[in-house]
This record gives structure tokens, sequence and C-alpha cells, in this order.
């Protein structure tokens, strides 16, 4: 908890405990990285992510980068992060 980097050091069951990772990603979204991958298909975490840092949609499971509303928080954050959607999210007028 004191650094979002050393979750790439830690157990593999940390690295699928929720609040770890989240509290990980508050601090340093490239935490996400190291993740399992069943938290990266977590709507609810990522779209938590996203909000704090629009950058971490880049290690959202390739379903959610197809979620419009959470490409939108995700924009909303940092407009950069539309480079991480999903393609036909890329041509949506409400998001570019």
């Amino acid at each position: 908890r004191q650094n979002g980097d050393a979750l790439l050091y830690a157990a593999v069951p940390l690295k699928a405990d929720r609040e770890l990772v989240l509290e990980a990603a508050r601090q340093n979204c490239e935490a996400l990285n190291y993740a399992a991958k069943p938290l990266k298909a977590d709507r609810e975490l990522m779209l938590e992510a996203v909000r704090q840092n629009g950058y971490a949609l880049y290690a959202a499971a390739d379903l959610l980068r197809a979620d419009r509303e959470l490409v939108l928080e995700a924009v909303r954050q940092n407009g950069n992060a539309l480079c991480f959607a999903a393609e036909p999210l890329k041509a949506d007028r409400e998001l570019v």
C-alpha cells in the first residue's frame, strides 16, 4: 500500500486482491499491469480506476475497452485515453 509499483513483486494471491489492486492503481495506474486477469475484466474496479486516471483504460480487458460508458469516463478524465478504446468507439462523435 506504500507504492503501487510494488504490486509487480507481490505474491499471486495479492495480485488478485481487489482492494489491494485498486489502492495500488490509485497510486500508479501502471500497477494494473500486474493485476490478476479477472480484475482487469472487473467493470466496477476498472470504472473507478479510469475515473482516477483515464490511462488506466490500457489495462482493461478487451470487453471493457468496448464498453461505451467506461470509455467515456476514461476520456472525460484524459482525452488521450481514447487511443486504448475498441476501434468502433473511436468513431463515436460523443467520445471524440
